[in-house]
This record gives C-alpha cells, sequence and structure tokens, in this order.
C-alpha cells in the first residue's frame, strides 16, 4: 500500500527585541511582505489550496482571522504568524526535507525583518482572542455554518501542525474508519509532541496549553472525500468534502503541537501510517474525548497509563510497518523519545527554569 504525505506547520514569531508577535504588535502587511519576497511557484498549485481571498498564493502564507464588511468584502486579516506547507510527496523523507527548506527560505527572508521563527504551540501571553468588534450579519451567516468556522478563532490562540497522509488503495469508507481510529487514540498520540507549557505569562502547570484549550472544539483529524458520499454529521467535523483534487482521500491529523525539528514531523507521520495499516487497535470515535485530552495535556507521559498507552501504540505501528525499513528506523526514534519520556515541552521548561529567554517570555515569566 503507498502512501503519498504533506506537512502544514504554523509558525509563530518573535520581535528581534525578544517579543512574542501576535496581531497585537504586528500587522498583516508586515507579514505580507515578507511572503512577497518568497517565491511562487505555479507548480504548486494543484497539490495547495489558494482560498476565497487569495491570501494563500504561496508554500507560505500569513495566518490569521480575516474579516469581512456588510456584503462580504475583506476588511482586514488580524496575523497570528506564519505558515509553512509542502505539496503532497511520495515519501515522508521528501516531505520533511520539502518544509526543512522552505523554513529555511522564510528564516532568511525574516533576517533583514525585526522578525524570526520560534517553536511554541500556544500564544505564552494571551489565552484568547477576542472578536472585536462582534461579528455583522454576513460574518454571522458565513462563520456559523460548520463546527470549524464556529471556532475559528480558538486557532488565534494555538500553533500546530497539520499532518497528512494519502492512499489511493483505501476507499472512502476504510478512510473514515482510520479517520475515527485516529480521532480515538489521539490522547496517546499528541503527548509526543507536546510544546506549550506557557499560558498568561508563565509555566501553567501543564506541557499543552494548546491541547487543553482546542480539544473537543476542533478535531483531531480531519478526511477528506470525494463528494456528499460517506460524510459523518459531528461537532468537531471528522469528514469534509474535497475542495480540490489533490485532497481527495486525504487523512490529515490535526491534533499534534508544532515541533521543533522537521524530523519529529517525519517521526510522527510514520506512526500515523503504521496506525493506519494496523488492524489490531479495536477503538473508534467520531469525535474526540475531549476529558482525556485535558488529562494528558497536563500529565504528557510522566503518566504512567498514558506512557504505556503510548507504547502499545507504537508497537501497533511496528508490527503494521513490516518491510518499511525507512518508517520503521523513524519509528525506533521516536520510540527513543518515548522511552525518555520526552516531548519539546520538557527542554523549554529546562531551559525557562535555568534562567533562558523562551518565546517571548522572560526567566520569571513577565515579558521580555
Amino acid at each position: 500500500m503507498r502512501f503519498r504525505y504533506g506537512i502544514e506547520h504554523e509558525c509563530a514569531l518573535l520581535h528581534t527585541d525578544g517579543r512574542f508577535a501576535d496581531y497585537t504588535n504586528t500587522t498583516f502587511d508586515e507579514l505580507q511582505a515578507v511572503v512577497d519576497g518568497l517565491p511562487e511557484d505555479p507548480a504548486d498549485y494543484p497539490d495547495l489550496r489558494v482560498g476565497d481571498q487569495g491570501i494563500k498564493r504561496k508554500r507560505w502564507y500569513v495566518e490569521g482571522y480575516e474579516r469581512f464588511d456588510a456584503r462580504g468584502g475583506l476588511v482586514r486579516c488580524d496575523p497570528k504568524g506564519l505558515e509553512v506547507r509542502t505539496r503532497i510527496h511520495d515519501s515522508v523523507d521528501a516531505a520533511v526535507g520539502a518544509l526543512r527548506a522552505d523554513i529555511g527560505r522564510l528564516d532568511a527572508a525574516l533576517a533583514s525583518t525585526g522578525l524570526r521563527t520560534t517553536t511554541i504551540s500556544f500564544n505564552p501571553l494571551r489565552s484568547e482572542y477576542m472578536i472585536e468588534p462582534p461579528l455583522n450579519d454576513w460574518e454571522r451567516e458565513h462563520r456559523l455554518g460548520s463546527p470549524e468556522e464556529r471556532t475559528a478563532h480558538v486557532h488565534m490562540s494555538t500553533y500546530g501542525p497539520d499532518l497528512n497522509l494519502s492512499c489511493s488503495d483505501i476507499g472512502p469508507a476504510d478512510l473514515v474508519d482510520a479517520g475515527r481510529k485516529l480521532t480515538y487514540y489521539s490522547p496517546w498520540l499528541v503527548p509526543l509532541s507536546f510544546s506549550s507549557p506557557f499560558r498568561d505569562g508563565k509555566p501553567w502547570g501543564g506541557l499543552s496549553a494548546r491541547t487543553a484549550v482546542r480539544t473537543g472544539r476542533r478535531p483531531a483529524a480531519l478526511v477528506f472525500l470525494a463528494g456528499e458520499e460517506g460524510q459523518l454529521p459531528a461537532d468537531p467535523s471528522l469528514t469534509q468534502v474535497a475542495r480540490l483534487p489533490a485532497e481527495v482521500g486525504r487523512v490529515e491529523f490535526k491534533a499534534f503541537d508544532s515541533c521543533p525539528e522537521p524530523a519529529l514531523y517525519g517521526e510522527l507521520l510514520s506512526l500515523l501510517t503504521g496506525l493506519v495499516l494496523d488492524r489490531s487497535l479495536p477503538g473508534r470515535r467520531t469525535t474526540p474525548d475531549a476529558e482525556m485530552h485535558r488529562h494528558v495535556a497536563q500529565a504528557g507521559l510522566t503518566d504512567d497509563e498514558v506512557h504505556a498507552g503510548t507504547g502499545d501504540l507504537l508497537d501497533a505501528a511496528e508490527a503494521a510497518l513490516t518491510g518499511r525499513a525507512d518508517d520503521l528506523a523513524r519509528l525506533e526514534s521516536l520510540r527513543a523519545r518515548w522511552k525518555r519520556r520526552e516531548s519539546p515541552a520538557t527542554a523549554m521548561l529546562a531551559a525557562y527554569e535555568a534562567g533562558e529567554p523562551v518565546a517571548g517570555l522572560s526567566p520569571r515569566g513577565s515579558r521580555v
């Protein structure tokens, strides 16, 4: 069975004086100027969605919350950061390599500005984005039509990847089943990626503020189907009609935190591949278990039962990946992280405790 892969990575930003950059101190035009200086490749468009407003015209684009006038004209976009996304690639290595190269291009473009990229999965200073002014009639009609639109403001405080895998050999029913499986096992998957141990200017006592806030309101996995057949009503959504042909047959895992190294995305993609191939795991859910996610958001792999459950998933994926040497090598690297009960949040907290500024926070948790 052959899979194809894509990665979408949200970059948080810092001002060079150390302040966290978001909609309160950074404008859309500042970030769009950076994107304007990056190359545009027409060959990207069969794989990448441009969107209604044309903001997503490149592999890099400004991520934010769009506001409209009473007739649906774009008024402004409050920025939260920049997204880097890859085309669809035939291998995990190719997708990881493409992401690494394009993050490098973004860093080079930012070098002459007052901004730089950082990795964190929750705004460390502001837990909530306020919709101001309130939505007008046109916005309410268009923002309240789906679970994802109704909760679109939630993503203004969070940063995370979409890890995509597609397989033409899997029919729609099996794709939906794979999405339900990944949704069920999400609480034991996400601790491997945790990178949001700060909230409201200080450590909040857990490892993933992003997971604690978003899960139950936003999907863990999303499955893209060709049409209405096979769609499941759910809040948050599990299925969606593909918006372009390249999305048909895609399983998109959305619950991981952002990772500081693209290689970890590769390891997680191999784990997801093994779990889609697996035929032994019985758990299925259409919507995420919010209570369990909130528990793991705080405890992570330090909880012995969570640690054991994650180990069981690694074992199941390993058995299903027999004969796939590259995937097995990446899985072994991920297993080493699991044995150490390690996530990126662990290193972030250690740096903070050692007196180093982390993602816009001073060692005492006040603004830099």
